[in-house]
């Protein structure tokens, strides 16, 4: 057995370092189960190159599972597709991902981070209700359609996508409509509806429309978030002056809006 496989057997069967000598340039797995490169005199690697080889072979493993996904489909891929595209060997993947599902997570997770940003700055910088809704919205279709990598993922793999939306890093975007929802009803800007019935109707539609959105050429951004918009700020007005969703009614159709100036960071009574 060669010492690449031993590296990857030990691994696999949680075992601890691996004795004898070793080819130059293998990783071998450390005592507490981490990978290694090792020089041409078979010795670990110095501390800063080693730690530049994880993250280039993490980040090698992120791309290609990005293009066997996207090609293959998630369900149809296996982590030897992946593996096959770093040029890392077999067992290296294990050192860094415990099964296939978590690298989609971790493509997911690395995106959606940049996008909860990109939403929070938009309804931050809204000047009233219907910005609020009509630029996030606008801001969200435009990030999915703008990462050609990201585009061709949720095209070919939206149900698997839809699987992980309650994982908490995914949904944590939810927690920030919700909290900012709560911030602009309770100013006054925006009609009395439920506010978690209404966060996670605008964050489930708004995925299913891009999944529309981008199957079609060209992708129509601007209809896209239009019709969404439409559909939200008419549907929060039909609610409020029909007194349900567990909100207070509204005494007439015509609430006041106040031109608010931001959104609370984490939905609380911020000024707006």
């Amino acid at each position: 057995m060669d010492a690449a496989r031993l590296a990857a057997d030990t691994h696999r069967a949680g075992g601890g370092g691996v004795s004898g000598e070793v080819a130059a340039g293998v990783e071998v797995i450390d005592p507490e189960g981490a990978a290694e490169p090792v020089g041409s005199d078979g010795r670990p690697a110095p501390r800063g190159r080693r730690e530049r080889t994880k993250a280039e072979n993490h980040a090698a493993i992120l791309r290609a599972a990005r293009e066997t996904f996207a090609e293959l489909g998630y369900e149809g891929s296996s982590i030897r597709d992946v593996v096959r595209r770093t040029g890392l060997a077999s067992g290296t993947f294990y050192n860094y991902f415990p099964d296939k599902e978590s690298v989609l997570r971790a493509l997911l997770e690395d995106r959606a981070s940049e996008l909860r940003d990109r939403l929070r700055a938009a309804r931050t910088g809204a000047v009233d209700f219907e910005a609020f809704v009509r630029d996030a919205y606008r801001v969200y279709f435009s990030f999915l359609a703008e990462d050609p990598a990201m585009l061709a993922l949720l095209r070919r793999n939206a149900g698997a996508v839809r699987a992980l939306a309650g994982e908490p890093e995914l949904a944590a975007g939810i927690d920030d409509l919700l909290g900012d929802l709560r911030a602009v009803v309770a100013s006054g800007a925006a009609p009395p509806f439920d506010v978690e019935y209404m966060a996670a109707a605008m964050a489930g539609a708004g995925f299913e429309i891009a999944v529309r959105m981008l199957a079609r050429e060209p992708h129509d951004i601007k209809g896209a978030a239009t019709f969404a918009a439409g559909l939200f700020l008419g549907g929060a007005e039909r609610l409020a002056t029909a007194g349900s969703c567990g909100a207070e009614p509204l005494a007439s159709a015509g609430v006041p809006r106040r031109r608010f100036e931001a959104v609370d960071g984490r939905g609380g009574d911020g000024a707006i």
